[in-house]
């Protein structure tokens, strides 16, 4: 048994991805909808990291997260996009043993650094409102590089450990993954050996990793609401309830599809459900939160007038 695992792990050179939809007619309507919201997210997030990085009036800790929340949802969402674009318009909708491998680990990477600079961002509005004189001090250059390492190498461990268990096991020879792109859940449908270890794996860090992000932005914005239930000021109450509404509204729509995703039993489990979650937590999301974080930001719309300004005064 265990020589004609390896023969079957050496012979499997590919997978085939199932899609979004088997049905033909869908393909050219999904094909065009799904570029449209990749071309979106990708010209969104991309604009939000050059201004965030020109503009002299947003060198700031909040536009210093924003910048790298952008680049991990540029991330992620092109770990999956352009692989799921061309597979509506191929024949064949085949990806290489290694690509899928690589697919995994970068997506795995990014999704679990957005959560904690998600919480980040959620404590540096804590430090923001509540300790306002001290903000610039606990804010230092120094401890923002600190908040978004820790995420990126925590979360680049997590994904070796994981794509690594997976790829290092035995696949039975059954290559058709019944998703849109590689993901751990639908490649563990697919191995010989036992997947109890690494299931295991998936379970517990999903948990940590969702649980812990998530009080730490849920401690932080209690601490907020109680200091702005003490301010005298309407307005006051007011900014800083709009400076925290656009976080709070996409850490709500991001952990609630994640939860639906990651934290059940396999046997609960059904790919077409999850198949529209994750189009919606990797395109949708991606696309969704330049606008929601930062088009509606007036320091923003600012910015983007002066880079239109200059741009339209330079000599030809």
């Amino acid at each position: 048994m265990t020589w004609m695992n390896r023969q079957n792990l050496t012979v499997l050179t590919e997978f085939i991805l199932m899609g979004i939809t088997d049905r033909p007619e869908l393909q050219a309507p999904f094909f065009g909808l799904f570029l449209i919201i990749y071309t979106v997210s990708v010209v969104g997030n991309l604009g939000m990291i050059i201004l965030t990085k020109v503009d002299s009036r947003l060198q700031t800790p909040m536009y210093f997260f924003l910048r790298h929340l952008a680049f991990i949802d540029l991330g992620y969402s092109s770990a999956v996009a352009p692989k799921m674009l061309v597979n509506f318009v191929a024949d064949q909708n085949t990806i290489p043993y290694n690509w899928c491998a690589t697919q995994l680990a970068f997506f795995i990477l990014f999704i679990i650094s957005e959560l904690f600079i998600l919480s980040a961002m959620a404590y540096d509005r804590y430090v923001a409102i509540c300790n306002p004189l001290l903000y610039t001090v606990v804010m230092s250059q120094r401890m923002c590089w600190v908040l978004v390492a820790i995420p990126y190498v925590y979360s680049a461990f997590l994904s070796l450990i994981t794509t690594i268990k997976i790829f290092m096991s035995s696949f039975c020879g059954h290559n058709v993954i019944r998703h849109f792109y590689c993901d751990s859940l639908p490649l563990l449908t697919l191995l010989c050996s036992s997947t109890r270890d690494i299931e295991l794996i998936i379970l517990i860090f999903s948990a940590f990793n969702l649980i812990s992000s998530l009080l730490i932005v849920l401690v932080s914005y209690i601490l907020i609401l109680m200091a702005i239930l003490k301010m005298n000021s309407a307005e006051g109450r007011h900014k800083a309830f709009s400076t925290c509404g656009s976080h709070l509204t996409v850490v709500v729509v991001l952990y609630a599809t994640l939860f639906f995703m990651y934290v059940q039993p396999k046997s609960s489990h059904s790919f077409d459900t999850d198949k529209i979650a994750s189009a919606f937590y990797t395109l949708i999301i991606p696309m969704l939160n330049p606008m929601i974080y930062s088009l509606r930001n007036k320091e923003v719309k600012g910015a983007l007038h002066r880079v239109w300004k200059n741009l339209h005064i330079l000599p030809m």
